[in-house]
């Protein structure tokens, strides 16, 4: 999955139905997308100040705007973001929010990280760039090779994903292809609720409608 920026919580039920999880770093960021955005209420996004790069630039090689740090501060004061807070799980995600800006796709891994710590969800997770696939593999058969360098028998993808995927090619690779169902949970925007401290009813939700199927 790419890597998202706080995303809502039925992404994260992909790590709770992994054992590995795999973070798709080399492949060309989506402008339209959620990898470098969160909803923070209907039709509201927060959104990273990065620098205009090549309609073709990869999402490992994402990079900040020059004044980043001071514009990220002020778009997070825009939705009252605060910057100190009593509760760890909240403090955690004020400083990761706040803090140093290390690379752009660091900052989306350690925001991915802090959210599956909070609520209890522990798969190891990997970077696609780290498995150094061939790069002439696109598609379905570069899923499928990852699965098989991981030495796994199953992929597992977000609904969305039915239509992009043909289960008679994994078959012959000698791989299952499941998905999860639909999310139907309460929490289509997590920032603000991961702000009040609500990891336990987070978790609980994530793990509710974590529900696999063919």
């Amino acid at each position: 999955m790419q890597p998202y920026l706080y995303p809502y919580a039925g992404y994260f039920r992909l790590l709770a139905a992994s054992d590995i999880f795999i973070l798709y770093d080399d492949v060309q960021f989506p402008r339209r997308g959620r990898v470098h955005r969160c909803e923070m209420r209907p039709g509201h996004w927060l959104t990273l100040p990065l620098m205009h790069q090549p309609r073709d630039t990869l999402i490992r090689d994402l990079r900040w705007h020059n004044d980043a740090r001071g514009e990220l501060d002020r778009r997070l004061s825009s939705f009252d973001v605060p910057r100190e807070v009593e509760c760890p799980v909240a403090a955690s995600v004020c400083n990761h929010l706040y803090g140093r800006l290390d690379e752009v796709v660091d900052f989306l891994e350690t925001g991915i990280r802090l959210v599956a710590h909070a609520v209890g969800i522990h798969a190891p997770i990997i970077r696609s760039s780290a498995l150094e696939i061939d790069p002439s593999l696109r598609g379905q058969a570069r899923i499928t090779e990852i699965v098989k360098v991981l030495g796994g028998s199953c992929y597992i993808n977000a609904p969305g994903g039915r239509g992009l995927y043909d289960a008679g090619q994994f078959d012959a690779a000698g791989l299952q292809l499941k998905f999860l169902v639909p999310y139907t949970g309460q929490f289509l925007h997590i920032l603000q609720p991961l702000l009040k401290g609500n990891a336990t009813e987070l978790g609980c939700d994530i793990r509710s409608t974590c529900v696999v199927e063919n």
